[in-house]
């Protein structure tokens, strides 16, 4: 799987954006409602987002 920016995940009840994606680093935004964009925004590194997403389901959503 390939990380790029806007991606959107669905992992139990929360939605999960990439904001911003940097080599090592990886800008991420968690919501309860997509459309709304409304939630915080996190930084951590590659993999901790690679863990943090595994079986998490990738949705085909263009905001």
């Amino acid at each position: 799987m390939k990380l790029q920016q806007n991606q959107l995940y669905k992992k139990d009840d929360d939605y999960i954006r990439i904001v911003e994606l940097a080599r090592l680093a990886v800008s991420y935004k968690t919501m309860k409602d997509p459309v709304a964009g409304e939630g915080t925004t996190h930084l951590v590194t590659k993999k901790e987002f690679c863990r943090l997403i595994k079986g998490a389901e990738l949705l085909d959503y263009e905001p």
